[in-house]
Formats: structure tokens, C-alpha cells, sequence
């Protein structure tokens, strides 16, 4: 573990994921020239993202049970290897069912790739580097956004559809060889956990996994912080800045790659204070949650076009969202045993995802029915349409605040029959600032203790 190999192989998991995230977020690049190709309406713009992420939803917990019985390697090639073919699909495809089966491709190769990059991360490298790897991983991933944002939009805009979703194509393959041929799912002397293979042994540790409040205070942390940039992202972040704020294409792509600088600057950090404070992760998951719900009311209520320095602000904010979703899987990861660590994790990333597809398609039925009624004056992405169809989401995060609460209720009690209390957030503060001014008095003494020494 932790060797040469160990991070060679985490490479390769990482490489694979950011390849995921560029066929993931692709089409909210192209999300204008679709509506242009296909003849879309803006709910059935959303189908096509809301799709594929309804597939990823779906396939989290089948796939976290392969990824068990089978092990990383098989599911990350064979994951690339569907999203590959689900590109050369959309590359073809002149109408909506046809983009869509191309999504469904997509969606289910991306299901195989991320809970199988982490399922590696605890077989090569010991746990007191799991919480940062796990950071690392869901960070350095968010590249595949810049590819999407950048060197695919330029060759979607400089040489059409077709060659664009070919080049996603192309990545898929090479990704798919790489992990076929590099990724092991563990040394040598890794057993595993002790995986059991029989599908009853399979089906009882799905529901211990669910049964776990840990697993669920997990999932409801995953679905209170990741969908609203996961919304913004991949459907509707681009069309409300360029069609809605009246930015300029060119200054919307670079808004939206802010999403990547604020994780890897933020990733680390946040699993850095993770690893230091494990009983207070619950506490940053609602914090979070409140700086998202914060940054939409400032931007929805603002009177016309938000200034730029407040859209700036929400994508900050928005893009935190993603490293705080990276705690659902701490949470996964501490209290399920090993062999149970895939089934629940894919429970945990069901929940921001299906939020997200949720929202997504809320928002396109939202704008459609507004412009049929008249109120957007002719103009689908009209901005009062918009800010009416994006307040969805507050119900979304009032039901994810409250579900943290709960489920974090339950963590504790069962952590209080185990004889480990959690004292009050106050009380931590207070012990906190109380250790440091010891350990500064103690600074203080010693130093001057040696001073007194040289002088005598």
C-alpha cells in the first residue's frame, strides 16, 4: 500500500474519472446547438441531461454491488467503453430519441466510473489518506470540465456536432485501454474485505448498507450540496448566463470553469478539516447548504440583470458545493466494513444526482409553462422566467436541510448507545479556543524558559 504502483494505479482511477466528467457535462456546452439541431423545447432540452442522469441514478446501487463482487477494474474499462459508444451515438443522432439513447449510453458508462475510482483508494492507500484521496479524486476529476468548456466547445463551434462528440469518443477508448491495462483492483495481499458472492449475501449487505443512519446521513448530504451546481453545470447555468444575464458567450465559459479552481482550491482544504474534525462534518454539509440557498435568494431577488460580481459569487458558492458533497462519502466510508464499502457508497451518490435530475427537468417543464402562458413575452429564457423556474430549487434544499437534521438525529443516538457522545457545537468551540490558549501559554512559558537559560 501507499507505494509507487498504489499511486500509479490512482492515476489511472483519476484519469478515468475526469474522462467521465467530460462526456457528463458535454452536452451543457452544446445545450444551444441542440435545441438548433434537434428542434427542441426547453423541457425536452432537460430530457436529455435529465435522462442520463435518471440512468446514473438508477444504476448507483447495482453498480456499488458489482463493484463489490467484481472489483474496480472491470467496471471503470467497461464504463468507459459504454460512454464511448454512447458519444459515436450522439454524434449520429438527428433527433431527440436518437440523442437520447446516446445519453442513456452516457449516463450508464458514467454510473460504473466514480464509486469504482474510490473503491480503489481504501484497497492501495492506508486510511489516514483516504479522506484527501477522496477529496483529490472527486476534485481533479472536475478537469473533465475545462475539456468540456474549452477544446470541446471550440471544435463543436469550429467544426460541428459531429466531429466534437467523435473526439468524446475517442477519449472514452483510450480511457477504457488505460484501465484495462493498468488498474489492479488491490495488491497482491489485499483481500478485499472479505467479500461475499452469493446474491443473498449480496441482497443482506444492501440493506444493512441502507439500514446504516450513517449511509443515509451520507446520502442526504450528497443531495443537499451536490445538485445545485450539478443543476448549473450540465443544463441550465450556461443558457441563464448568456440568454438570461445577457453575458457574453466567451465570459459565461469562464464563470462556469470557476467551478474547477474553487474545488481544487477548496478540495483539499475541506478534506484536510474533515480528517481533523469527524464529528463535525454533518455541521459543514448545513452550512454549505445555507450559503447555496443564501447565493440563489441574493441573485433571484436582485431587481434585473444581477451585477457580475454577485453571478461570480454564486458560482463560488455553488461550486463549494462539490467538495461538500465529497463528505457523504466519508460518511460511507466510515461506518460501513470494507466489503460494504461500494454498495454504500452508490447509495450516497444517489442522492445529489437524483436531486439534480429532479430539478433539472422541474426547471424545463417551469419555463415551458410560462412561455405557453405569455409571461416570457415570446422569449423562452427570458430572465423573470428564469428566476421563476430556478426557485424550485429552495424546496429542494429545504427537503435536504431537514433530512440532514434527521438522519444526523439518528447517527448520534446510535453513536450515544455506543458510549460516544457528541457534544454540542458551543461546548466544541469553547473546548477548542480553551486547547489553544493552552498550548500558547505553554509556547509562551517555554520560550521564555529558554530565554532565561541563555541569559544565564
Amino acid at each position: 500500500m501507499d507505494s509507487k504502483r498504489a499511486w500509479i494505479v490512482w492515476g489511472v482511477g483519476v484519469f478515468a474519472y475526469l474522462v467521465a466528467v467530460t462526456q457528463r457535462t458535454s452536452f451543457g456546452i452544446a445545450g444551444l446547438e441542440a435545441t438548433e439541431r434537434f428542434s427542441a423545447s426547453a423541457s425536452a432540452l432537460s430530457a436529455f441531461t435529465v435522462i442520463q442522469l435518471l440512468v446514473y441514478a438508477v444504476l448507483q446501487i447495482p453498480v456499488g454491488v458489482l463493484v463489490d463482487r467484481f472489483g474496480p477494474r472491470l467496471m471503470i474499462a467497461t464504463g468507459a467503453a459504454l460512454m464511448a459508444i454512447g458519444q459515436i451515438q450522439l454524434a449520429a443522432a438527428t433527433s431527440v430519441p436518437e440523442g437520447v439513447v446516446g445519453r442513456v449510453f452516457v449516463g450508464a458508462g458514467d454510473a460504473m466510473t466514480f464509486i469504482s475510482v474510490l473503491r480503489l483508494i481504501p484497497a492501495w492507500f492506508p486510511s489516514r489518506r483516504v479522506p484527501m484521496l477522496t477529496q483529490l479524486t472527486g476534485q481533479l476529476g472536475q478537469f473533465g470540465q475545462l475539456i468540456s468548456i474549452a477544446p470541446f466547445a471550440i471544435v463543436l463551434h469550429g467544426w460541428g456536432w459531429s466531429p466534437a462528440f467523435l473526439g468524446l469518443a475517442a477519449l472514452g477508448l483510450l480511457s477504457c485501454v488505460l484501465a484495462a491495462a493498468v488498474l489492479r483492483n488491490g495488491p497482491e495481499t489485499f483481500d478485499g474485505g472479505g467479500v461475499k458472492h452469493g446474491l443473498k449475501d449480496t441482497a443482506a449487505d444492501l440493506a444493512k448498507a441502507w439500514l446504516q443512519p450513517g449511509t443515509r446521513l451520507g446520502m442526504w448530504s450528497h443531495f443537499s450540496t451536490q445538485f445545485a451546481g450539478t443543476v448549473f453545470v450540465l443544463t441550465w447555468g450556461y443558457p441563464f448566463l448568456v440568454s438570461g444575464q445577457g453575458l457574453d458567450p466567451a465570459l459565461a465559459s469562464i464563470l462556469l470553469s470557476l467551478f474547477v479552481v474553487v474545488g481544487l482550491i477548496c478540495g483539499p482544504l475541506l478534506g484536510g478539516w474533515v480528517g481533523r474534525h469527524p464529528l463535525r462534518r454533518s455541521t459543514m454539509v448545513l452550512a454549505v447548504t445555507a450559503a447555496i440557498t443564501g447565493a440563489w435568494l441574493a441573485v433571484i431577488l436582485y431587481p434585473g440583470e444581477a451585477p457580475l460580481w454577485l453571478l461570480v459569487l454564486l458560482i463560488l458558492v455553488l461550486a463549494l458545493g462539490g467538495p461538500a458533497s465529497m463528505i457523504g462519502f466519508d460518511f460511507a466510508r466510515t461506518f460501513n466494513p470494507a466489503h460494504r464499502i461500494g454498495t454504500a457508497t452508490g447509495i450516497v451518490n444517489v442522492g445529489g444526482f437524483f436531486a439534480a435530475l429532479v430539478t433539472m427537468y422541474v426547471v424545463g417543464l417551469i419555463l415551458d409553462l410560462l412561455n405557453g402562458s405569455g409571461f416570457s413575452g415570446g422569449d423562452l429564457y427570458s430572465l423573470a422566467s428564469f428566476k421563476v423556474a430556478l426557485s424550485f430549487q429552495f424546496v429542494v434544499l429545504a427537503v435536504g436541510g431537514v433530512a440532514v437534521v434527521m438522519a444526523r438525529r439518528d447517527v448520534r443516538q446510535r453513536m450515544a448507545l455506543m458510549g460516544e457522545d457528541v457534544p454540542p457545537l458551543r461546548v466544541a468551540l469553547a473546548d477548542n479556543r480553551r486547547r489553544r490558549e493552552q498550548y500558547k501559554n505553554e509556547m509562551r512559558a517555554e520560550r521564555l524558559a529558554r530565554r532565561r537559560d541563555k541569559d544565564s
